[in-house]
């Protein structure tokens, strides 16, 4: 069956503004989400990412990307998610081909208060000058808006994947793709090209090069970009002393997706002071790639300055809090046998994913839970298991501090049991849940209380 027939149009667009998720990776999780531009602005990261919906016979293209407006998130923790709302739509910018549903990856800076909201789409047909894909600008007083976009597109631009970078003597630059990667200095205004349209070379002639994210780092600029180099999008990274290059290609970031996503696309920040890679991955929608929902992982660096290679996880970054809902299917480690995981309904994924126990000494692991400074007297967890089961959750390991026994009766749907809590030392340490028998058991989520 077709992805498009087994999930909810209505679901996949129906969001709340100011809406909160609690979410490990795909970091967002009642919609679809791509290309995320992460930044840092005061003590928040928020993130800009486009927004895929499932085009119908009306709307868009069918079996193709379909984009038609733009949300924010921000979190202060990178565990619990804000999203703020719709800041730009294709139907409300003056120069937007209204029926074009093309507004794809978008970034955001910030400067001299002002925050400069940057977005490819498709010109209206009117526009005789310009054709195709081009570059605009929106405003706003604070990273959520409200923003106003500007009348016209940047002159001179065309193509996709806006990327703004600013200097430590203040200047600005803009990098955009087509076909190849392309930059220019920024005026101060921020909204005009003060350079000619440079190349940047030294990239792979081969294969599909797009997405620039670029910054700086110990004085190398690090020019970061989506790679085709057999069939689908790596991560990948070329250094240079100038902001405008020449680039030295110097490695891969990311691999390519192991189940076969032919898109990614990235932005890296330092926040309190470690390193991210944001991604990200048709996770909801394992059918159809054009689908997305956007990911985090920790990024670190060689003395060399070089960038170690990132390996996708699940379990992504944050500290989740014991209080909260922990899904515990976003796993850290899995045993080799006996646990899986799997969709709770497969015709609407965004009721998340369930881990299914079927061996005794069946294990899962979720690490890095803040278990406060207050006792925990219980453990609440959603579990069904048609013969009845027997579960162990202990602390850090597999002979970690036992703290309860989850005894569950046969429970054709889904039940929330609360279980009295072993006495343990409560700090932030790591949550692994045992099999205890060879009866299938099903978990969505467990907390404390």
């Amino acid at each position: 069956m077709n992805f498009r027939n087994q999930i909810s149009v209505k679901i996949a667009v129906l969001v709340f503004a100011f809406s909160s998720s609690y979410a490990q990776n795909p970091l967002i999780r009642n919609q679809f989400t791509a290309d995320p531009s992460a930044r840092v602005f005061g003590d928040k990261v928020y993130v800009f990412p486009s927004h895929d919906i499932l085009a119908t016979e009306d709307r868009g293209r069918l079996d193709w990307f379909c984009m038609e407006d733009y949300h924010v998130f921000s979190s202060e923790n990178l565990t619990d998610w804000t999203d703020h709302g719709t800041i730009v739509q294709q139907n409300k910018v003056d120069w937007v081909k209204p029926d074009s549903y093309s507004m794809w990856a978008p970034d955001c800076i910030e400067r001299n208060g002002k925050y400069y909201f940057y977005f490819p789409s498709t010109v209206k047909d009117s526009f005789t000058d310009i054709k195709g894909f081009t570059i605009g600008v929106a405003i706003a007083d604070k990273p959520e808006g409200p923003y106003t976009t500007e009348p016209m597109p940047i002159k001179n631009v065309k193509g996709i994947d806006p990327n703004v970078f600013i200097d430590k003597d203040g200047q600005a630059y803009l990098y955009w793709s087509q076909g190849n990667i392309f930059g220019a200095k920024l005026k101060d205004n921020m909204l005009e090209l003060d350079s000619e349209v440079m190349t940047l070379g030294e990239l792979p002639t081969k294969g599909l090069k797009e997405g620039p994210y670029v910054f700086e780092r110990n004085g190398i600029y690090y020019l970061t970009y989506p790679h085709v180099e057999n069939k689908t999008e790596r991560l990948e990274y070329a250094i240079s002393d100038n902001p405008l290059g020449p680039f030295k290609v110097a490695g891969v970031i990311m691999d390519e997706s192991s189940t076969g996503c032919w898109t990614n696309h990235q932005s890296i920040i330092n926040f309190k002071n470690q390193w991210y890679l944001f991604y990200h991955h048709n996770d909801y929608s394992p059918n159809f790639d054009k689908a997305r929902s956007i990911r985090a992982d920790s990024l670190s660096f060689n003395a060399d300055g070089t960038i170690q290679k990132v390996i996708p996880t699940l379990r992504g970054i944050g500290v989740s809090k014991a209080s909260k809902e922990i899904q515990i299917d976003r796993y850290s480690q899995i045993s080799e046998k006996g646990a899986a995981i799997d969709f709770i309904d497969s015709t609407d994924t965004f009721k998340g994913w369930k881990t299914v126990f079927s061996n005794s000494n069946a294990w899962i692991k979720y690490n890095t839970v803040d278990f406060g400074k207050k006792r925990l007297k219980s453990v609440v967890i959603k579990t069904k298991s048609e013969n009845g089961g027997t579960l162990e959750i202990r602390t850090d390991s597999m002979n970690g501090t036992l703290i309860a026994t989850v005894t569950i009766p046969k429970l054709d749907n889904w039940k929330e049991l609360k279980i009295t809590l072993n006495k343990f030392k409560a700090y932030t340490q790591n949550l692994i849940i045992v099999s205890k028998d060879d009866s299938k058991t099903e978990v969505d989520w467990i907390k404390f209380e």
